[in-house]
Parts: structure tokens; C-alpha cells; sequence
């Protein structure tokens, strides 16, 4: 029964993430990212502890998982700020 409740919060947060990035202009869209890395590091570190538990072998393939996706989704946002501020500098020729 706990695993009813837990895929029904997944899957309201899945649709209230999408509706919610669905609904951001493009042009705040990249400003946005950048600061929600910080929000994503936590994600990372909460991965890191659901990896490391000794509860069972699925409590650790799906930790690794998420340390794979967290540390993807980290790394993507800062390489997408950096461009994103180098539109901003002057063109030295």
C-alpha cells in the first residue's frame, strides 16, 4: 500500500514540474535553471545517501541511478549558465 503512495506523489510531482516549466517564458527559462542547481545539488546528496544505505540491493541500483541523473542533470545546468554568460561578454577582436 506505501508503494501506492509513493508513485502517486512521483507522479504529481512530475505533472506540477512540467506544468510548471511549461508555463516559464523562454527567456527566463535559462535564468531559472541556473539558480535551481543549488536545488539540485541536495537531489544529488540525497542520491549519495539512498547509494550508500545497507538496505538492499534495489535501495542501491536505484540510488546509483539517481546519483547518475542528479550529477547529469548538475553538471548540464552549469554548462547551460556558463554559455548563457558568455552571450553577455564583450567580443574582444
Amino acid at each position: 500500500m506505501e508503494i501506492i503512495y509513493l508513485l502517486f506523489i512521483v507522479l504529481l510531482a512530475g505533472f506540477l514540474g512540467f506544468e510548471l516549466i511549461r508555463k516559464v517564458p523562454a527567456t527566463l527559462h535559462t535564468p531559472l535553471m541556473s539558480g535551481s542547481n543549488a536545488i539540485s545539488g541536495i537531489t544529488l546528496v540525497g542520491a549519495l545517501v539512498a547509494s550508500g544505505s545497507d538496505n538492499s540491493l534495489l535501495t542501491t541500483v536505484l540510488g546509483t541511478i539517481a546519483v547518475a541523473l542528479a550529477s547529469i542533470n548538475v553538471v548540464g545546468g552549469y554548462l547551460v549558465t556558463d554559455r548563457m554568460l558568455n552571450m553577455f561578454k564583450k567580443k574582444t577582436k
